[in-house]
Order: C-alpha cells, then structure tokens, then sequence
C-alpha cells in the first residue's frame, strides 16, 4: 500500500494504477479523482463525505489564481479545513503562476498529490523535487495546447503525469478528443522509459469519454459535474470507473 506523509493511506497500490501492469494481470479498476470544485461547498463536509462513501480513491482539488487562469478558487487555509474531513488522499491541482511559491503552504495544509503546470514553472525539476523531497507525490500537469515534449524532460521526476482535456479555469466544459493522441505518447515514454508514473485526465469526464480516456490509457480519471450534479454519486462513479473496464463493476 501506499503510505502518505500526511497519515493517509491510499487503498490503491499506486503501481496498480499503471497502464503498464494491465498486461500482467495486475492492473486494478481505473481511479476516481471527483474535483470538489463541483460540489455543493455549503455542505461540503457532507459532500465529501458522500463521495468517500461512493468508493472514490482520490479528491481532487482545482486551485486557481486568476492570473495562469482567470478564475479564483482557494487556497490553503480550505485545503487544510478538507484535509481535517477527508479519508481520502488530496489530489491537490496548482493551476498558478510561481508555483515554487506555494508548495510548502499547500503541503502543510495536507495536499499528499501535488500537480504543477508546466507552462506556469520557471523550473519545473526543481519544484518538483521539492515536493518529492516533502515525501508527497509529485505532479506535472500540461494544457491542451501544450505539446508532450514540454512535460518529457521532467518524466523522471514525476509520479502522476496530468492531461488538461479543456483548457483549464472553468468546470463543466467539453471534452477535447485531440488530447487523447497525447495520453497515448505519454503511455509510449513511460513504457520506453521504464518508468512507474500514472496518467490523470482533467475535463470534460463523463461515462462516455471515460471509455474513451481508458482506452487511450488514462489511469485516473477527474470528474467533476457528472458526478457532482447527479441524484447517486455512487451509481455515477459506477458508472465512470466501468466505462472501457472490462469486468469492472
């Protein structure tokens, strides 16, 4: 199992979560990441809790500045009021200029994942082993317009790759289909290289492109409005981890 340096323990084998071991029978079913920044924050507590309830592995958490992008979320002062609630690991998005600046205040606050922008560091191996150094899962995120030769410098130091399939700042918007080819180049280096870290996909994630992003070889999935704006957040989750598993519940 994994042990985090927060005190949370995920209940993935975090090597199970790689495309890579599917060939040798190991792979367990796709993660679920559901991004809080869909939910209902007057009841946040409760939503948290339904979720957890649902089955999901991680909670994802949209930090934005309103300067990398144009919407304003929070910060760590809420990260360390999800953390006193949450069961599950905090896969903590830094969509921010100047990340270097905040890495220590957001894993004080309790982020065990990470995930940086590419296009937003000035030195990206750097922040990254900061984090690593911290004993936290270090992320590097990249935009749909950004090419995968951004990101492969730093594949090395990284232990979750994420793949923006929209252009980050605004929930509920749609699926980009061109991302999918960058999912598949980035499964490609990660085999060539030898290398153990998972692919995350961000926007858009609904059962029907879930299928999609698992088949490409997505091995967590980030969703916020098809699970957050229906009746059964466990049917929902259900519904998104089986899409494109076969056997999965």
């Amino acid at each position: 199992m994994w042990a985090l340096a927060s005190g949370k323990v995920s209940r993935l084998n975090w090597s199970h979560l790689v495309h890579a071991e599917a060939a040798k029978g190991a792979r367990e079913k796709v993660a679920v990441a559901p991004s809080l920044l869909a939910c209902d924050f007057a009841r946040l507590g409760e939503e948290i809790a339904a979720v957890e309830k649902a089955g999901v592995e991680f909670l994802h958490l949209d930090v934005m500045d309103g300067h990398f992008v144009n919407n304003i979320t929070f910060g760590p002062p809420l990260v360390k009021t999800i953390d006193r609630v949450a069961g599950a690991p905090l896969d903590t998005h830094l969509m921010i200029e100047h990340p270097d600046r905040y890495i220590g205040p957001f894993l004080d606050a309790g982020a065990d994942i990470l995930t940086i922008h590419v296009e937003a560091s000035s030195d990206p191996r750097r922040d990254l082993r900061a984090i690593r150094a911290r004993g936290r899962k270090s992320g590097l995120a990249f935009n749909p317009n950004t090419p995968v030769s951004d990101v492969e410098p730093y594949l090395e130091e990284v232990d979750l790759l994420l793949v923006m399939s929209v252009v980050p700042g605004f929930g509920g918007q749609s699926f980009m289909e061109s991302v999918l080819g960058d999912v598949e180049r980035a499964v490609r280096l990660r085999d060539k290289l030898g290398l153990k870290f998972a692919v995350e996909i961000d926007g858009g994630i609904n059962p029907e492109t879930a299928a999609r992003a698992r088949s490409a070889g997505v091995d967590i999935l980030v969703a916020g409005t098809a699970i957050f704006r229906t009746p059964d957040y466990a049917a929902a989750v259900r519904d998104i981890r089986g899409s494109g598993v076969p056997g999965a519940a």
